[in-house]
C-alpha cells in the first residue's frame, strides 16, 4: 500500500501565494507518476498538475499554466504545488494522487490519493 499525507494550504487573498506537499511511504514502484488535483462543490475533480518521478516530466491544465509549478524532492518522495498568483477560481479542495501505470490527467487511473487540503482565496 500507499500513503500519502498532504500538508499546507489555507486561506489567501487574490494574487497570493501558497504551497502544498503530499509525502508518500509505503510500497515502491520502479516508475510512477504523481498528480495534483482540486475539486471545487458542485463540481467534478479537475486535473491540476502531474510530474512523472523517473525524469522529472511535467504536466499543467492550461488554466495554471504561468502561476503552479509542480516539482519533487526525490530523497524525501515528496511532490509540491507552487501556486503563485492565486485566483478565486482557484479556490477548491486539493488532493495529490499517485498511480504506477499512467499519465496524467485522468483521476479514474490513479490508484492512491491524499486526504484532501482546503485552499481558499478571497477576492
Amino acid at each position: 500500500q500507499v500513503q500519502l499525507v498532504q500538508s499546507g494550504g489555507g486561506l489567501v487573498q487574490a494574487g497570493g501565494s501558497l504551497r502544498l506537499s503530499c509525502a508518500a511511504s509505503g510500497r515502491t514502484f520502479s516508475t510512477y507518476t504523481m498528480g495534483w488535483f482540486r475539486q471545487a462543490p458542485g463540481k467534478e475533480r479537475e486535473f491540476v498538475a502531474a510530474i512523472k518521478w523517473s525524469g522529472g516530466s511535467t504536466y499543467a491544465v492550461d488554466s495554471v499554466k504561468g502561476r503552479f509549478t509542480i516539482s519533487r524532492d526525490n530523497a524525501k518522495n515528496t511532490v509540491y504545488l507552487q501556486m503563485n498568483s492565486l485566483k478565486p477560481e482557484d479556490t477548491a479542495v486539493y488532493y495529490c494522487a499517485l498511480t504506477p501505470d499512467y499519465c496524467c490527467s485522468d483521476y479514474r487511473y490513479y490508484n492512491y490519493w491524499g486526504q484532501g487540503t482546503q485552499i481558499t482565496v478571497s477576492s
